[in-house]
């Protein structure tokens, strides 16, 4: 038969709730910073990637048609001035 020391006993008991007192703690931290976070970051105006290749694909097709038109209007004055 195993006699348990109270003190020992006592220790045990206090460093159980001392590691349970420190995750809770350390999850309502992380909670914190994420609430934080996410009300920082609300008032910025952020797009998704599938609107920033649609916006990069429709200004490519612009300086494409942009370049496509000084082509033209080179070709027009070259016309004009008989070179």
């Amino acid at each position: 038969m195993q006699s348990e020391n109270p003190i020992i006993a006592d220790f045990v008991k206090l460093a159980n709730s001392a590691a349970g007192t420190m995750a809770g703690m350390t999850r309502e931290a992380r909670e914190g910073a994420r609430e934080r976070m996410r009300e920082a970051m609300g008032g910025m105006d952020f797009v998704s990637r599938e609107e920033f290749d649609t916006v990069k694909a429709m200004a490519q097709k612009a300086r494409e048609q942009a370049d496509a038109l000084e082509a033209k209007v080179a070709e027009l004055e070259s016309k004009l001035t008989g070179n």
